[in-house]
């Protein structure tokens, strides 16, 4: 009987001590996951914290936004106004190309011969300029002379026109020394082209028509009141002199020595 007490005291004593353990290991996973929740738990706050934040910075922006919306609205309204502003001026233009094209044809007519008339009038002044050039360089022509190639011209004259058989020509002046002969292109306006055919065709054509200065030395003068000077180096490439005024002071031959200087050589 004793025995029996002694064992049971034995497993109940055993049985508790399981219990404790049991217990105790309890108490540890209990705290450990209050723990764990406890960490949770601030993470989630730290998270819901982060999502408040950018629920107020999506607010924000989404005001912004608005703001933005309401500027492009107002900003339409003002692009539709113009546009119906445009819209009145573009029909009143048509209404004034309405009224030009129904201008009547006495009035048209008028317009073409006013033009004509201008044309006519600007072809005269043309004409009549190169006139007055020339009658400006020709006073000019015998000191020149005189100056830069020691010469008294036997015969001098402007505006000579000569005929050949078929072959004509018209020549501005032309001096003639004991063994020279000079022959003048005046221009109102010198151009490379006026010089090109010059040499291509006028030049040429003297010779024909005056085969009795052949014996004499040939000397071509480009004049005009004014000679810019890309036009001045032309020339001389050509070993054709150019006289104008200098500096509006008074005519001179420009690229004497060079010309000069390049025909020597």
């Amino acid at each position: 009987m004793g025995i029996k007490l002694e064992d049971r005291m034995d497993d109940a004593e055993y049985r508790l001590d399981r219990l404790e353990a049991l217990y105790g290991k309890f108490v540890i996973d209990v705290n450990m996951m209050l723990n764990k929740l406890g960490r949770g738990l601030d993470k989630l706050g730290k998270e819901v914290d982060k999502l408040k934040e950018e629920m107020k910075e999506f607010k924000d922006e989404m005001k912004d936004f608005k703001d933005e919306m309401k500027e492009f609205k107002d900003e339409m309204k003002d692009f539709k106004d113009e546009m119906k502003m445009f819209v009145g001026e573009m029909k009143d233009f048509k209404d004034e190309m309405k009224e030009y094209k129904d201008c009547s044809k006495e009035n048209i007519e008028w317009s073409k011969n006013q033009i004509r008339e201008m044309n006519k009038q600007w072809g005269n002044l043309a004409n009549k300029l190169g006139t007055i050039v020339e009658d400006i360089v020709f006073p000019a022509v015998r000191p020149m002379l005189k100056k830069f190639f020691n010469c008294e011209p036997d015969y001098l004259s402007m505006n000579i026109e000569r005929k050949k058989d078929k072959l004509r020509g018209e020549f501005d002046v032309i001096a003639i020394c004991e063994n020279k002969v000079f022959l003048f292109e005046v221009k109102s306006t010198p151009k490379k082209e006026y010089i090109n055919e010059l040499i291509e065709d006028k030049i040429p054509r003297f010779k024909k028509l005056f085969p009795e200065f052949q014996e004499k030395e040939l000397i071509i003068i480009f004049a005009s009141l004014r000679i810019p000077e890309e036009i001045v180096k032309y020339l001389t490439e050509r070993k054709i002199y150019a006289m104008a005024y200098r500096e509006w002071e008074y005519m001179d031959i420009l690229n004497f020595d060079e010309v000069k200087k390049s025909q020597e050589g």
